[in-house]
């Protein structure tokens, strides 16, 4: 059962089911940044419950396994980590013109997308540059309001093209089409499009997180403290001005992207675990 609602299930729901499920945590749902503090911790309390009653937990990351560890009272045993399989694809051949910084998200606030406005807002005015955005915007509709209303009120409603959320094929073409990627989430359990863009040999700018440590080497990444949108605009600038740089972060990227498993090797993990609790 997905943990988006396996967590916020009733217990009596659980308890009621004919057998113990198998749950799988993306990240716990009171962790999701911008809750009322009333509501993480009657989610923080279901999940718990939840989770005691669940027969094993799959998770994305090692990240997520030391949370629920330390904050949840699993045991270790208990808990396996499955990443999800990353498909192989070929390196991003770019486009003609100014150097185009993608980001892939949900408009939701977690994804940082008016602090990546802010620090796009930053760079000095002889850098050349566009970007994407391309998500959903129906999750957070106040969000992606939000969002266009910077991009307007900064001036960069011709340097900043909103993409939607697209087809496979879609987005396909704007990893291609792209040079950098650029997150400014301040939570991931996982963070499958780093994982996607470094398939791409695409150098990532983004906010210091343990997942995306967890999963790319630091030659691949520039990173700013959480927060921190002007060093953010920085480690943007730095790769705009910089092709060698950005070979040699997206390489480093590519590098580990290609040593991930495939979705075959996801499931065997999954299998493995199956297989141990008999």
């Amino acid at each position: 059962m997905d943990g988006l609602a396996y967590g916020a299930m009733p217990e009596a729901a659980i308890r009621a089911l004919a057998r113990r499920p198998l749950a799988l945590c993306h990240h716990p749902l009171a962790h999701e940044p911008g809750l009322q503090p009333s509501v993480a911790a009657r989610l923080r309390e279901s999940e718990r419950a939840a989770l005691a009653l669940s027969a094993h937990v799959f998770v994305t990351s090692a990240e997520t396994k030391r949370t629920l560890l330390a904050e949840f009272g699993l045991a270790d045993e208990k808990v396996t980590v499955a990443p999800p399989g990353l498909d192989h694809a070929k390196p991003a051949r770019g486009r003609a013109g100014a150097p185009t910084v993608l980001c892939v998200a949900s408009f939701t606030p977690r994804k940082g997308h008016l602090a990546l406005v802010a620090a796009l807002a930053m760079l000095p005015p002889e850098v050349e540059w566009r970007a994407v955005f391309s998500g959903p915007e129906d999750r957070s509709p106040e969000t992606a309001a939000a969002v266009r209303r910077a991009v307007a009120e900064a001036g960069l409603g011709g340097r900043i093209e909103f993409a939607g959320a697209g087809s496979r094929g879609a987005l396909d073409r704007l990893y291609d089409e792209a040079t950098i990627f650029a997150l400014a989430s301040t939570y991931e359990g996982y963070g499958m499009v780093f994982a996607e863009a470094m398939m791409r040999t695409l150098p990532i700018a983004a906010f210091d997180l343990p997942t995306l440590r967890e999963m790319a080497p630091p030659e691949a990444l520039r990173l700013a403290p959480m927060g921190d949108v002007a060093a953010l605009s920085v480690a943007i600038e730095g790769l705009l001005r910089d092709p060698a740089a950005r070979r040699e972060a997206g390489a480093a990227g590519r590098r580990a992207a290609l040593a991930m498993p495939g979705w075959e090797g996801s499931w065997e993990i999954v299998r493995g675990a199956l297989e141990r609790m008999g």
